[in-house]
């Protein structure tokens, strides 16, 4: 057996080698004029498939990435000016609370000038200061958090609007207000 196979190759070998490569590839059945025309079928579908398939498509992306890349830059500017408004509000409190610090020294100080005559009476409008001074505090607190709070809705807001690339109604525009400002009041 294994010399059939031997001769069987030796005479394959011995075929082969005084034939040349057209021939061999006539043997195996191979035209040359079907493998020029599907060479030029694939070219045609080639450039039909780039022209209306690729070129649209990664139009597509650059544009979408673009529009990413303007999203990005306006969160971060959302961001920056969301830093910008705590700030403010950081300086706000500061100054509130260097003023609430000034009437209570100022209450302090009358308090033990008249200690001997009117010290219930002293002690009572201190405490009527603080309590008010407490209370313009909390209330300017307060009035500013709402304040930061509508101002980032509005700018959530402004930046969806930019995201979405279209113009809100009214109705949207308030939900979405709505919305931003639970969310931060839950923060």
């Amino acid at each position: 057996m294994f010399t059939l196979v031997l001769a069987a190759t030796a005479e394959a070998h011995a075929a082969t080698s005084s034939s040349s490569p057209v021939d061999l590839l006539l043997q195996f059945g191979v035209e040359w004029k079907y493998v020029v025309w599907q060479f030029i079928s694939f070219a045609i579908l080639a450039g039909f498939l780039y022209q209306f398939a690729i070129k649209p498509i990664l139009a597509t992306v650059d544009e979408r990435n673009a529009r990413l890349a303007v999203g990005l830059k306006n969160a971060e500017d959302t961001v920056a000016k969301l830093a910008e408004a705590q700030q403010q509000a950081a300086e706000e409190i500061k100054k509130a609370q260097a003023a609430a610090n000034k009437i209570i020294e100022e209450t302090r100080k009358t308090a033990k000038e008249f200690s001997d005559l009117q010290a219930k009476e002293a002690t009572t409008r201190g405490n009527e200061m603080i309590t008010k001074a407490q209370q313009a505090i909390d209330l300017e607190h307060k009035k500013m958090l709402e304040e930061a709070r509508l101002e980032v809705a509005r700018l959530v807001v402004r930046t969806t609007q930019q995201v979405l690339a279209r113009e809100l109604s009214d109705a949207e525009r308030a939900r979405y207000n709505e919305a931003a400002t639970r969310e931060i009041t839950t923060v």
